[in-house]
């Protein structure tokens, strides 16, 4: 059985915190939340496990993310000597709805209309979630942003195999309907 590994992260700090888009591998790992095929099961990875979420990408025969190879894979990199974009076979899915219609599309324009349930919540509640977390120690807020994360990598999952099976996803078109592109996963 082929390997598939989904996966998302989240980070301790924003673009703005750092200086810019130029400086993601300085974001920091908040949790890192990875699903394979091939054990059918999410795994969560707080920030001292990014080289167990390195290998688990490096072992996959897919990885399959939305805006990961110019994110998530940046953000990796303060972690890795490792190139992993050259290194590991990738479908970063927002790169290639891109290069069909020509604009970016945000992953919950897609869920909504692809698959009827949209995220849970945003990126910035994840960085507030983290600042709580650091402000009172409490396990709470990181179990906030891991089930945010787990539940993003669940999505990509399922749109991904929403496309494999339709040949095709849908998403928000700007004029309040729907549209649909083509996809070969």
């Amino acid at each position: 059985m082929k390997n598939i590994v989904y996966f998302d992260l989240e980070t301790q700090r924003s673009l703005s915190d750092v200086g810019g888009s130029n400086h993601k591998d300085q974001l920091k790992v908040s949790i890192g939340v990875a699903y394979s095929t091939k054990t059918e099961k999410y795994h969560i990875f707080g920030e001292d496990g990014m080289n167990d979420l390195v290998d688990m990408l490096l072992s996959a025969d897919l990885v399959v993310g939305y805006n990961h190879i110019d994110f998530d894979y940046k953000v990796l990199q303060g972690y890795t000597i490792l190139e992993l974009e050259s290194q590991t076979n990738n479908l970063d899915m927002m790169v290639d709805i891109q290069q069909h219609i020509g604009f970016r599309l945000k992953l919950d324009s897609i869920a909504s209309s692809s698959l009827g349930t949209g995220k849970t919540a945003d990126g910035l509640d994840a960085l507030r979630w983290w600042k709580e977390y650091k402000q009172t120690a409490s396990n709470e807020h990181l179990m906030k942003i891991a089930e945010y994360c787990a539940y993003d990598v669940k999505v990509t999952r399922f749109v991904h195999e929403y496309g494999i099976e339709h040949g095709k996803i849908l998403y928000d078109d700007k004029a309040g309907g729907t549209a649909e592109v083509s996809v070969d996963w």
